[in-house]
């Protein structure tokens, strides 16, 4: 039985695997001086434009920060949800290793507004006070929700006012891009992100993640930024071959699609169980849902997933690309046995 935790618990895609094993029948460069990192380049090239910039690192939390730390120094401060990864999720490192501070703004439905974040940019110029320097939100985000383009569009145009950036955190950014029937570019270059963090292991990569700048100036030290923030690897070829062919043939799509579907239907029949609530609208591949607190434990020794908020007993149910409508019945047909 699979797990709704988190689209973490799923396995490597059978084409990403079968592509780190090519990978490892040869001799290459070091570094990323190999032609699978090449190829994979192009490959974001391709989707985003041939001007920006792409660095590959080792997980999410990598990407993140260092992204970040390409926008900031030490006395800026950060805007984002106060759900964000970067906020609850990443335990200290941004704080260690950007020596920012993160201003959390409450986002009932895990999106930033413009008007809430204005809220929050204050006392500017004040050598007493943090300077505000970067908007950060995911897409999609922590309640798996979807941002449009517009929405991104009204945040980068704030950015632009105050002089900030606006960062991107993408580690599921192939749902939302699903979600909104978009490619990647519209509704980040083109909608205004600075910076970019693709992620691909919740999208059935093993390992890996990237940095991608739209705006290319900020690029400009990065690779030192990268080797020091130890997150250049060496065999960077396992990373980059999985890159190139989650956006080769439309891999990238075929897996997000799923996953959403899969939430889409586990929505549906959640919803139609008297006992239960859901919380959010379900614009990616994950269900936000109150359940019965009497319930909550039982049903997790069979089917496990998170309790998101233990305050009102809402739950996080995460699906995957490899999650098929079997696992969904089984998990409603456990809560409805013990809602009986």
């Amino acid at each position: 039985m699979r797990a709704f935790a988190s689209d973490n618990y799923s396995g490597i895609h059978p084409e990403i695997l079968k592509a780190i094993e090519t990978a490892n029948q040869e001799h290459v460069g070091s570094y990323g001086n190999d032609p699978y990192t090449e190829e994979a380049t192009k490959k974001f090239k391709q989707h985003f434009g041939e001007d920006v910039e792409v660095f590959f690192v080792y997980n999410g939390t990598g990407a993140n920060v260092l992204g970040l730390s390409a926008m900031t120094k030490s006395f800026n401060s950060i805007i984002a949800p106060e759900l964000a990864h970067i906020n609850v999720d990443e335990s200290t490192a941004p704080e260690k290793f950007l020596g920012c501070k993160i201003i959390g703004v409450p986002a009932p439905n895990g999106k930033l507004t413009p008007a809430a974040v204005e809220e929050r940019i204050i006392r500017v110029q004040d050598q007493h006070h943090p300077q505000a320097k970067v908007i950060s939100i995911s897409q999609s985000t922590e309640y798996g929700t979807v941002y449009s383009i517009e929405e991104i569009k009204a945040l980068s145009s704030l950015a632009k006012k105050y002089k900030m950036y606006l960062h991107m955190d993408g580690s599921r950014i192939a749902n939302a891009a699903v979600s909104l029937g978009s490619d990647f570019k519209s509704f980040t270059r083109d909608a205004g992100v600075d910076v970019l963090s693709f992620g691909g292991t919740k999208n059935g990569m093993m390992i890996g993640e990237a940095v991608v700048f739209f705006n290319t100036s900020l690029a400009a030290d990065f690779s030192y930024q990268r080797k020091q923030g130890m997150q250049l690897h060496s065999k960077m070829r396992f990373i980059s071959t999985q890159f190139n062919t989650l956006l080769s043939n439309d891999l990238w799509k075929r897996n997000a699609t799923h996953s959403n579907n899969m939430a889409k239907l586990l929505a549906t029949k959640l919803g139609a169980i008297s006992s239960i609530r859901i919380t959010q609208p379900v614009d990616a591949n994950g269900v936000f849902a109150i359940l019965p607190q009497a319930i909550i434990e039982k049903v997790q020794e069979a089917i496990f997933f998170y309790v998101w908020n233990e305050k009102t007993n809402e739950c996080r149910f995460m699906c995957s690309y490899n999650t098929t409508e079997e696992d969904v019945n089984t998990l409603v047909e456990a809560i409805k046995k013990q809602s009986a």
